[in-house]
């Protein structure tokens, strides 16, 4: 299997209800999913107990970071220019998964409608749920 970058919202899935088990299981045993570091701020900002925190926090400290030095958010920057070129409005948070996974050539597990669009127009690779 391919590199697998996994936004928020279908990582709350997967906590929550399992989904995906078939996409992210074997990844995880792989170990070819790697974290933006954006989701793992916006996973641990939701409500949870201190002990689920700490397990949370725990597990993420397991999987590869996607490297975000200067070059990575000046391609961010870049992704939002020339998307917003051909009208399409992307947030900081989402050029940076987007980015992340083009930067490691890897697929992006996402539900969003917005990376349907990005992969409209870049070369972004999008499993969806």
């Amino acid at each position: 299997m391919s590199a697998l970058v996994i936004d928020t919202s279908s990582w709350i899935a997967f906590f929550r209800e399992g989904s995906d088990d078939a996409i992210i299981e074997p990844a995880l045993e792989e170990g070819t999913v790697y974290l933006p570091p954006v989701v793992a701020a916006e996973l641990l900002s939701g409500r949870m107990a201190e002990r689920a925190r700490g397990e949370l926090e725990e597990f993420l400290l397991t999987l590869p970071l996607c490297q975000a030095d200067v070059a990575h958010w000046f391609r961010v920057g870049k992704l939002r220019n020339s998307l917003a070129v051909k009208g399409l409005s992307l947030s900081t948070p989402d050029a940076h998964v987007a980015q992340c996974a083009l930067d490691l050539g890897a697929d992006l597990l996402s539900a969003d409608a917005i990376f349907r669009l990005v992969a409209r127009h870049t070369k972004l690779s999008l499993l969806r749920l």
